[in-house]
């Protein structure tokens, strides 16, 4: 549950939950729903399990073999994971550095740049261990947070009377309450292009489901015993993960409130920005939080009659309220979260709050620098670089690119506009240039390390194209673009190359069972293995749109709960009756006591 939980990702959910209402969650099918989990649960958690294959470049051994094209695909899989990963860094540097700047007077870059020169020296220090500890103790303080934090937005709710009224006033949204995506949406400055919500999300939920079928290289499935506890791992971390949502849910409730008492006439904050521009006539957007930060501490760079402008206008307390100014003249979506952490949370609690955040922080930037190492000393360094390396020297390069990598993060995060301008690049584009290549390898016998090494090369430099060329492109723009790219790169230097060496495709098909485009190598198995390996895998395809259902429902639940749309909650429980009901019929009494048909476990082979 802690390693789906990140403070850049809860600001930005937090954000959309506070403009929509339960509607928010529609907009993270593009990725901060973890609607991938359904795919790992059903078939792809068990496949990796089956593999042996602990990460993506030994995947690429497994599926392709020993030829050229296996060791090319080896080569461009860890450095587009190493890409990707630098995107997931810069992300959480963003929305550290804006989290931070809240509650200390400095602004953004340097709030960030203290947090990753600690949690670098930590990681490194630490360790994997280190990180597992921190993940269980996290874990512990969001559940506490999430108990206290929803019994503070009820007793609000309880004693303010009218929130309803209260929601759809401070949002501007009539359909506040509404749990159903309408084809228009109203959507504030900065975001318009999710107007569309119905559309929107039916195209994020089209790229969750090509990306889902390609995802599921994690390592956490060897702590399975067997196949079944592959589906049930990640069934157990789908109901912990849902109460995030009404952790987030809560902070929304805190935040209407506040912004109602602090802006009884939303006017103020249009006011309040037109004069900072007027001051700061050439301000970009990714200027913005920065430049608060210095005017609530009144910098002697800081014009006098602006400091007594702001201050006439905004009134007491103003340089708190100036910190929820956004650059579009609302109130700052993406820092509701902290805003109410600082204001509206008593000490004690806000303590243990800050620490899992914090926490949840660490954790982002850790893992994914300890991924990063890894990728650059296992599969680039000492197998292609320096193969006879001696330990300590492996530990040097790590300790070196670390450190280069989060320079490289650093300036990438500063360069951006906003938490959701980069997330949507990630999300979007970069996914979109990845996904295809990842899927294919799973389902098309065709598919060789040619394949993949050029469809995955292409798809990322269309990605960092884009983002250098073309910024502003909708996020359903920049996916199209990148996945097409990804798509017919895959295709053209499959079939312009020599196929996989049979006996490699045979092996990889007996030891994982997967179903799609297989010839062939189905009969390469027993009647008995191919019949049970059909039945599995007809059963896993049936059970898909139940997991999803299933997922989709209990994030929904516990936030149309919290705020009274009561009506909706029984139609989504009822969804979910339904949702449990075909899972355990298709999936959970299909699960397997242990093994697939014939096959071996990993660790005994």
């Amino acid at each position: 549950m802690a390693a789906w939980l990140d403070m850049a990702g809860t600001m930005i959910i937090t954000a959309f939950l506070f403009i929509l209402g339960p509607r928010g969650l529609f907009i993270e099918f593009r990725g901060g729903a973890a609607l991938v989990l359904i795919f790992c649960m059903i078939w792809l958690g068990k496949w990796h399990r089956r593999s042996g294959c602990m990460t993506l470049a030994e995947w690429m051994k497994f599926r392709f073999g020993q030829d050229p094209g296996a060791h090319i695909s080896r080569i461009v899989s860890a450095i587009s994971q190493l890409i990707f990963c630098v995107g997931i860094l810069a992300y959480a540097i963003v929305g550290a550095g804006l989290f931070l700047s809240t509650f200390f007077p400095f602004p953004p870059w340097i709030c960030a740049l203290v947090l990753v020169i600690v949690t670098t020296i930590y990681t490194i220090e630490a360790g994997f261990f280190g990180v597992v500890v921190t993940d269980i103790f996290q874990m512990l303080l969001v559940l506490i947070g999430v108990v206290s934090v929803t019994a503070l937005a009820v007793w609000k709710m309880n004693e303010s009377g009218n929130f309803a009224e209260i929601a759809v006033e401070v949002s501007g949204n009539s359909q506040w309450f509404s749990s159903i995506p309408h084809m228009d949406t109203k959507m504030p400055d900065g975001y318009k292009e999710y107007s569309a919500l119905f559309s929107i999300t039916m195209f994020f939920l089209l790229k969750t489901v090509i990306q889902g079928l390609g995802f599921g290289y994690e390592p956490k499935y060897f702590a399975a015993r067997n196949d079944r506890e592959c589906g049930l791992l990640s069934f157990l971390i789908g109901w912990l993960m849902s109460i995030r949502w009404l952790l987030m849910m809560a902070f929304v409730i805190l935040g209407i409130y506040l912004v109602k008492d602090w802006f009884p006439d939303q006017q103020i904050l249009t006011d309040a920005t037109a004069v900072i521009k007027i001051h700061y006539p050439d301000i970009e957007q990714q200027q913005w939080a920065g430049t608060l930060t210095d005017i609530a501490n009144q910098s002697a760079t800081v014009p006098a009659d602006l400091l007594a402008t702001l201050k006439s206008q905004l009134g007491d307390n103003w340089t708190a309220k100036l910190d929820i100014l956004s650059f579009h003249g609302t109130a700052n979506p993406e820092k509701i979260l902290p805003v109410v952490l600082l204001n509206c949370i008593p000490p004690v609690l806000r303590s243990l709050l800050l620490v899992a955040l914090l926490a949840a922080a660490m954790s982002t930037i850790n893992a994914f620098l300890n991924m990063s190492t890894g990728y650059f000393t296992r599969d680039l360094y000492q197998a292609y670089v320096r193969p006879n390396a001696k330990n300590k020297e492996l530990i040097y390069a790590s300790y070196v690119f670390g450190v280069v990598l989060m320079v490289i993060e650093f300036l990438m995060a500063y360069s951006t506009k906003n938490i959701n301008d980069l997330w949507g690049w990630i999300a979007m584009s970069l996914s979109g240039g990845l996904i295809v290549p990842l899927a294919l390898r799973l389902y098309w016998w065709r598919f060789n390390g040619y394949g993949f090494s050029i469809g995955t090369f292409s798809g990322v430099i269309a990605s960092i194209i884009q983002r250098f060329f073309w910024p502003d492109w909708p996020e359903t723009t920049q996916f199209l673009f990148t996945v097409l790219i990804g798509l017919v790169a895959s295709i053209l230097g499959t079939l312009l190359m020599q196929p996989t060496q049979a006996d490699v495709l045979k092996t990889y098909y007996q030891r994982v069972r997967p179903f799609g485009f297989w010839g062939k190598f189905k009969y390469t198995l027993s009647q008995e293995q191919q019949q049970a390996t059909k039945e599995e895998n007809r059963n896993d395809i049936i059970a898909l749109p139940f997991a999803f259902f299933w997922q989709v429902s209990i994030l929904l639940l516990p936030m149309q709960l919290l705020i009274g749309a009561y009506e909706a909650f029984f139609i989504t429980l009822l969804i979910l009756a339904v949702a449990l009901i075909g899972l355990y019929k298709f999936w959970y009494t299909k699960l397997p006591k242990d093994n697939a048909v014939g096959l071996s476990d990993p660790d005994t082979r």
